[in-house]
């Protein structure tokens, strides 16, 4: 039978506490770090109050806000899988390479649902069919 890990809590506030400050160090890591996760943020900043904006119901708004927040949350995803694999090698090793590919493609791919869903929802009231 396997020990419990010391490092997990146990639960209550002061897990919530902790966690919230484990939280909000890793946006400050990546905003420190990662060059996409600025540029992206400053994207979601102008971006998602103009889909506030933009949106004429609660679901469009909900739709073009939160599609840039999961952008911003698999940017951070990718982060961590690039900041592991060079923590275990920066030397060329092709699954560590397949790794950090597999991240960015998860990326691209939410920037491209993205630009959809803002198309799904604003293309019709310029383009009327």
């Amino acid at each position: 039978m396997t020990q419990p890990s010391p490092y997990k809590s146990t639960g209550g506030l002061l897990r919530i506490a902790r966690a919230l400050g484990y939280s909000l160090q890793g946006l400050g890591a990546a905003w420190r770090h990662e060059a996409a996760f600025r540029q992206e943020t400053a994207l979601a900043v102008i971006l998602i109050p103009l889909g506030l904006w933009l949106g004429d119901t609660a679901l469009e708004r909900l739709l073009l806000a939160g599609m840039l927040v999961l952008v911003l949350v698999v940017e951070l995803i990718n982060s961590a899988i690039e900041a592991l694999a060079d923590a275990i090698s920066t030397d060329h090793h092709p699954l560590l390479g397949r790794a950090k590919d597999i991240g960015s493609a998860a990326v691209l791919l939410t920037l491209l649902l993205t630009g959809a869903a803002w198309a799904a929802v604003l293309a019709p009231r310029w383009w009327p069919s």
